[in-house]
């Protein structure tokens, strides 16, 4: 995909090659650097939409889809630009996030897990690590993934020198295959007394990925299990923590993490409220005991769409509060107080919650006013519940809501851990 500056109309394009791979063409001129890379993300969300349901049967890993996100220069928008990136800020970049997951959660997911898989070394290694990899991300124009599971750990390293020998599996992972770099965890014997955090090529030897995943949604997510088989991380790989130990900048990963999945949902929701919309419009017929000559007439299916649409508009308005004070947060780098990180994660997971819990509803209750005829498996239409289902289940809103309400009650922050 390639950006020209030559026209004045955003235009969208969409060739095969001989071998049948999707190529995604976007020629854009937008003035205004924000304006450009959410246009970028806008045209990308509709092209995406085109076959989404049918790939979301397919499973698997979206490649072309993946290779237009590389083309786009998306990838490196939160790297600052001294390091070769666009240093955008995190309120774009869950913007976009919000976007892509209107017609495809999965790779809005990918998009917003590679984003914050980028800044690892800048939250928790040296001065040196953070523009070490932000310049080769870069430069690379590298796509991250994971391997790591904070509940169930499960990677033990042999200290060989200054390096280590990694073995193991992995149950999960996100956006592992396809990606140029892999965040892994592991510990340095079985008692688990010491966690290590390493950033290692995808394609070293030893790493298997398995193409496992069977989640009912996030269907191309890439969350399959990985195995690692005697898999050298090389000294300069592995996260120096000794400058970011004890601050609280150095748990910020969990933040990105709860707001990017906060904005999943809430652009599922959005994209499931716009593929009701048209098919009410266009297909739904009014129910045979009524005179409605139209099923957008009926007063019932109006209520519902007015009560989804001001559920959006709340959401929405929570995720973005909480992006910008995500901005704020952020910009105070090793500076963050224990006071500035607490009150960014209650509002990040405020926005959580309350973007699962509207996200749900809709969801699911769309078919009620698109009628039986929309249930089926050709429309798809289920997935967008699907999606937000499976990853929910990951991050239970149940205790977003009792550690808010700790917070209430006693003035106690949320204890930082991997969710919080």
């Amino acid at each position: 995909m390639c950006i020209n500056q030559s026209n004045d109309e955003a235009v969208l394009s969409k060739n095969y090659s001989k071998d049948g791979e999707r190529k995604i063409t976007l020629e854009t001129t937008i003035v205004n650097e924000s304006a450009q890379y959410l246009k970028t993300a806008e045209l990308l969300s509709q092209a995406f939409g085109t076959d989404a349901a049918a790939r979301d049967r397919a499973g698997g890993t979206a490649k072309a889809q993946r290779d237009a996100l590389r083309d786009s220069g998306l990838l490196k928008l939160p790297i600052p630009k001294e390091y070769g990136g666009e240093g955008q800020p995190w309120s774009l970049v869950l913007r976009i996030v919000r976007e892509l997951a209107k017609t495809d959660a999965a790779l809005g997911h990918l998009y917003g897990y590679h984003a914050f898989q980028t800044v690892l070394p800048h939250i928790a290694g040296t001065a040196k690590q953070k523009e070490y990899f932000y310049k080769e991300s870069a430069a690379n124009n590298w796509f991250w993934g994971n391997s790591s599971n904070p509940i169930e750990p499960s990677l033990i390293g042999e200290r060989v020198g200054d390096a280590f020998v990694v073995n193991g599996h992995n149950t999960f992972s996100t956006g592992a295959k396809d990606s140029d770099r892999l965040a892994i965890t592991w510990y340095d014997n079985p008692e688990k007394t010491t966690l290590y955090i390493g950033i290692i090529p995808t394609a070293r030897g030893g790493i298997t990925i398995h193409d496992d995943w069977d989640g009912m949604g996030q269907r191309q997510t890439d969350s399959g299990s990985v195995t690692f088989e005697n898999v050298l991380v090389e000294a300069d790989e592995i996260i120096d923590l000794t400058e970011s130990k004890g601050t609280p900048f150095a748990t910020f990963d969990a933040i990105l993490s709860q707001i990017v999945l906060a904005n999943v949902f809430v652009g599922s929701a959005e994209g499931a409220l716009e593929e009701a919309k048209k098919y009410t419009s266009n297909k739904s017929r009014p129910w045979y005991l009524t005179d409605y000559e139209k099923a957008t007439d009926d007063p019932f299916i109006q209520r519902s769409y007015g009560e989804f649409w001001i559920d959006i508009q709340a959401a929405v308005q929570l995720v973005e509060k909480a992006g910008n004070k995500v901005d704020e947060a952020w910009s105070r780098d090793r500076s963050l107080t224990k006071e500035e990180r607490g009150d960014t994660v209650l509002l990040t997971g405020a926005a959580n919650a309350f973007g699962t819990k509207v996200a749900l509803n809709i969801t699911s209750s769309i078919f009620q006013v698109m009628g039986a005829r929309s249930a089926t498996r050709k429309n798809n239409f289920d997935r967008f519940w699907r999606n937000v289902r499976t990853h929910s289940l990951h991050n239970p809103i149940e205790y977003k809501r009792k550690n808010i309400g700790h917070w209430v009650l006693t003035g106690e922050y949320p204890t930082p851990t991997v969710y919080s």
